[in-house]
Order: structure tokens, then C-alpha cells, then sequence
């Protein structure tokens, strides 16, 4: 889906500059624009080397298993479908770490073997558990400690205190966090989102219908 948007925003671009009679202006900025992510990848290459290499020492090391075994108590009240020794925890885990350091580009393999294993406990295969539903909402808003890609970022394009942003961004992401966990938990109740409520509520429906 993504690759027709980008090549619809490309034909606007082509089109609107070839109408105002600046394509030339267009295809300087497309090449430019290329010259500067190339610079922008390069410059991460060395902070996401870091930072994924952090995340497998504490993987190998055990510090994740030891992590779970803290967060326990927080983990059966966010995710009481999930036993506390199941991969999936892990899996989530190391995902959110990431998050929390700013390793987004990071996050996203670790997201997907979170859902991999997520998946194996869903009774319903063609249908998000709600535990699904919640790692999704706080993999997507999740706190941000060290946004680490932001400030690799703000250093190659040469900002004179890159750090700064620190402070901004636990603050959003903490209250982006806390927004969509209370959303997905609050959500989850009403039957129009939750497919087994409905369900139940069908059933206890039709239950009314026999005995009247």
C-alpha cells in the first residue's frame, strides 16, 4: 500500500511541477533530497550499531529473563492472558526497550516476533486477542527515554545541542503511553470492540428470545 502512495505523491509532484513549469526545480530537489538521507542513514549507522549491539548482550546475557521476572506484577495486570513465562513476554519486552532507547528501526523485528508468539495464544487466529490489541497500542506510543535515532538525526544534519529534546520527549511519550494503554483497556470493554463480549452478549440475546 505504501509503495502506491509514494509513487502517487511522485506523479503530483511531476505533475504540479511540470504545470508551474518548475520540473527542472523538482528533479534538483528529488536529487538533493537523496544526497541528504543517504548522509542521514550514514550518520545512524553508528548509533543503531550501539544500541543493537546493547540489546543483544542483555538478550544473551540473561538481563532480559531477569527484566521479565521484575515487571512481573505489571505484566499479569496489562496482559492477564499471557502466563509470565511465556516467550511472548521476553518478546515484548526487548521490543519496548528498544522503544524506550528511540531504536524504532530496531523495535520493528522484535515487534513482529512479539506478535508471533502473541498469535499462538489467540483462541481466535483471524481475530486480534486483546492482548494483541494493548502491546500494539503501547508499542505504537511508547515511552521514549532516549530518543537515540532523533538525536542521531539532529546530529548529521549538525544541530549544536542535539540532547535537548530529552526532556520534550519523555513528557509526549509518557502521555501518549498512558492514553492509548487506558484506550485499548477501556475499549476492550465495550462489545462493539471486543469480539468475545459481543459474542456473549448475542448468545445471552437470543437466550431471552427462546425463553420469551
Amino acid at each position: 500500500m505504501l509503495n502506491y502512495v509514494w509513487l502517487a505523491l511522485m506523479i503530483i509532484a511531476l505533475v504540479v511541477g511540470a504545470i508551474n513549469g518548475k520540473l527542472a526545480d523538482v528533479t534538483k530537489a528529488a536529487f538533493d533530497m537523496a544526497e541528504t538521507s543517504v548522509k542521514i542513514a550514514f550518520g545512524l549507522i553508528g548509533i543503531m550499531a550501539l544500541w543493537l549491539g546493547i540489546m543483544k548482550i542483555a538478550d544473551q546475557s540473561g538481563l532480559v529473563n531477569l527484566l521479565a521476572r521484575l515487571i512481573k506484577p505489571i505484566s499479569k495486570r496489562v496482559f492477564p492472558d499471557i502466563p509470565s513465562d511465556h516467550p511472548a513476554i521476553a518478546s515484548m519486552l526487548l521490543n519496548l526497550s528498544a522503544n524506550w532507547l528511540g531504536l524504532s528501526n530496531a523495535a520493528t523485528p522484535l515487534g513482529l516476533k512479539a506478535m508471533e508468539e502473541l498469535q499462538k495464544l489467540n483462541p481466535q487466529k483471524d481475530i486480534a486477542s486483546n492482548s494483541m490489541v494493548t502491546f500494539l497500542a503501547l508499542n505504537t506510543a511508547s515511552i521514549t527515554l532516549i530518543p537515540a535515532t532523533i538525536i542521531g538525526v539532529r546530529i548529521s544534519l549538525g544541530s549544536q545541542n542535539p540532547q535537548e529534546i530529552i526532556g520534550t520527549t519523555i513528557v509526549a511519550s509518557v502521555c501518549a503511553t498512558l492514553t492509548a494503554l487506558i484506550a485499548a483497556k477501556a475499549l476492550q470493554r465495550l462489545p462493539v470492540f471486543n469480539k468475545e463480549l459481543q459474542t456473549g452478549a448475542d448468545a445471552h440475546v437470543a437466550e431471552k428470545q427462546e425463553e420469551a
